[in-house]
C-alpha cells in the first residue's frame, strides 16, 4: 500500500440510496453500478479504492446495525463478493470502513438492553450504562456515545464477547469478501488493546492486510507500529495546506512538513494517508478562496510524502460545504456517464491525471527523502531524493509567473528536465537553479 494511490467513494451517497434504511426491503444490487467505475478509476491512475460503509446501518453507514450483513440499500453478500473480485481483476485493491467504536441504537444488543433493562445480558457490551439516569432519548438508562451523539452508542471494546463478535465479522470480510484492508473509523478514540488484537488477527489471516486509522489529533507514532496500524490520516497538515493559499503564506505548512518529514522528521519512516478533502470535511474547491489554486494544491498532494487519495468528484472540482446538521452535500449522488456535467472546474481533471502519472513513474516522489529548499509567501520548493536521484518540486500560488532561485550544493552544470511541462529544461549554475515558474502552477524538475 505504500505505492497506492487511492480513490475514495462514499457509496450510500454516490449511488443515491435512501437516507434511512427501512430494514425490510429486499436488497438492491447497486454494486453492479459501482463496478462501472473501475475502468474510470484505473484510467485516472488509481490502484486502490477506499469504500465507505457498506454494512447494514440505520442511515449514514457509521451507525452499524449488523456487521455480518451488507447494507440492503447497496446489495448482498454475492454482489459485494463479485464487486471486490471485479476490482482485483482490474488491479485495484479494496479497503473498507471498519466502524468499531460505536453502533446504531438498532444494533441487536442495544435493542435487548432497551427491552430488558437491568436484566439484559448485554449491559457490559456498552460503556458506562447507568440506570440512575435517563438518556436524552428517553431510555431508562444513560450510556456513553461518540462525541455526544446519542444515536451512536459506544461499544465496550474491553469486553471479550464484543471483541469476539467484531473479529468474527472481520474474519468474514477477509475470507468471504477478500478485502485488502480496513480504514478504522475514529481510531483516535479506539481502545489500543483492541487495535492490537485486531492487527494480530488480520495479519494472521493475511500478512499483507493493511490497517489505516482515522486520527484527527495526536502523535501518529502511537498508532503506527508493528503492533497496531500501518498508516493514519494526516490531518495535521490539512488546515495549514489550505492556509498556504488562502493567506498567501507557505511558511506554516513548510514548518509542519519539515517537522514531519525533514532530516529529523518525527514521521520520517511512516506512510501517512494524505488527502485534501473527504466525506467529513468541505470540498477542496469550497475551501480555497480562489479556484485557480486547486492546481497547485493537488500538485502538492501528489509530490509530498504520503499515500495520496482523491475523494470522488473532487478531481472535477466538485464543491460542497457541510452544514451544522448534515454532511449530505459532501456526499452527492453521481452518475459516471454524467460526471463531467457536474464538474465545477473541469480543467482540473487532466491536471490530476497528469500529477498521478508523474508520481507513479517517479520513484523519488513515492519513496524519496524530503527536504525544504526555499520558502516564500507565494512559493515553496522542496526536494525528494531516492537512490541518488533528486527531484525538485516548486509550487507557485501567485497569479503571476515568477523567477525562483533554488540554492544547490555542488551541482553546477547539471541539467534538469521538467516532468510536468514537457520541453522545459534548466541547467544549474554555481549558485544553483534559476527557474521560471508559471502562475498557479509548478515545476517537477528531475535530472
Amino acid at each position: 500500500m505504500k505505492q497506492a494511490i487511492f480513490y475514495h467513494i462514499y457509496p450510500l451517497g454516490l449511488l443515491g440510496t435512501k437516507r434511512t434504511n427501512d430494514l425490510v426491503s429486499e436488497p438492491v444490487n447497486r454494486f453492479s453500478e459501482l463496478s462501472s467505475w473501475f475502468k474510470y478509476i484505473k484510467d485516472l491512475g488509481c490502484n486502490a479504492l477506499y469504500l465507505g460503509p457498506v454494512f447494514e446501518s440505520t442511515s449514514h453507514g457509521y451507525d452499524t446495525i449488523d456487521y455480518y450483513s451488507v447494507d440492503r440499500r447497496l446489495g448482498d453478500d454475492t454482489s459485494l463478493i463479485n464487486f471486490i473480485k471485479n476490482a482485483h481483476e482490474k488491479g485495484i485493491k479494496v479497503v473498507l470502513d471498519g466502524v468499531f467504536n460505536h453502533v446504531s441504537r438498532d444494533f441487536f444488543a442495544f435493542k435487548d438492553l432497551q427491552k430488558h433493562g437491568r436484566n439484559s445480558k448485554y449491559i457490559e457490551w456498552f460503556v458506562n450504562v447507568d440506570f440512575k439516569k435517563r438518556s436524552p432519548l428517553k431510555d431508562s438508562f444513560d450510556y456513553d456515545t461518540w462525541s455526544g451523539y446519542y444515536q451512536l452508542v459506544k461499544l465496550n471494546l474491553k469486553n471479550k464477547k464484543v471483541r469476539d463478535y467484531l473479529l468474527g465479522a472481520v474474519a468474514k470480510w477477509i475470507e468471504t469478501y477478500k478485502i485488502d484492508g480496513l480504514r478504522l473509523d475514529t481510531a483516535d478514540v479506539l481502545d489500543f488493546d483492541f487495535m492490537k488484537e485486531l492487527s494480530f488477527f488480520c495479519k494472521s489471516h493475511n500478512p499483507n492486510f493493511w490497517l489505516m486509522g482515522e486520527v484527527v489529533h495526536g502523535n501518529y507514532n502511537r498508532w503506527i507500529t508493528n503492533a497496531y496500524l500501518d498508516s493514519v490520516t494526516n490531518y495535521e497538515y490539512h488546515t495549514p495546506i489550505y492556509e498556504s493559499f488562502n493567506l498567501d503564506d507557505f511558511s506554516k505548512i513548510a514548518v509542519i512538513l519539515k517537522r514531519q518529514f525533514g532530516p529529523k522528521g518525527v514521521y520520517n519512516n511512516l506512510s501517512l494517508y494524505s488527502f485534501v478533502d473527504n466525506h467529513d470535511v468541505n470540498r477542496a474547491a469550497s475551501t480555497l478562496n480562489k479556484p485557480e489554486h486547486l492546481f497547485p494544491l493537488y500538485l502538492l498532494l501528489f509530490t509530498l510524502p504520503g499515500i495520496p487519495a482523491i475523494y470522488y468528484g473532487s478531481e472535477w472540482g466538485f464543491e460542497g460545504k457541510k452544514t451544522a446538521h448534515s454532511d449530505d452535500v459532501l456526499r452527492p449522488q453521481v452518475a459516471l456517464n454524467s460526471i463531467e456535467k457536474q464538474a465545477k472546474h473541469p480543467k482540473l481533471f487532466n491536471a490530476v491525471e497528469r500529477f498521478i502519472s508523474i508520481r507513479k513513474n517517479c520513484e523519488a516522489l513515492a519513496n524519496g527523502i524530503y527536504a525544504t529548499l526555499l520558502v516564500r509567501k507565494k512559493q515553496v520548493a522542496f526536494s525528494r531524493i531516492f537512490k541518488g536521484k533528486t527531484v525538485i518540486i516548486i509550487v507557485n500560488s501567485s497569479h503571476k509567473s515568477v523567477m525562483v532561485n533554488i540554492p544547490l550544493k555542488n551541482s553546477s552544470g547539471e541539467k534538469f528536465l521538467d516532468l510536468l511541462n514537457s520541453g522545459y529544461t534548466v541547467t544549474s549554475g554555481k549558485n544553483g537553479l534559476s527557474v521560471e515558474v508559471p502562475s498557479c502552477w509548478g515545476r517537477i524538475l528531475s535530472h
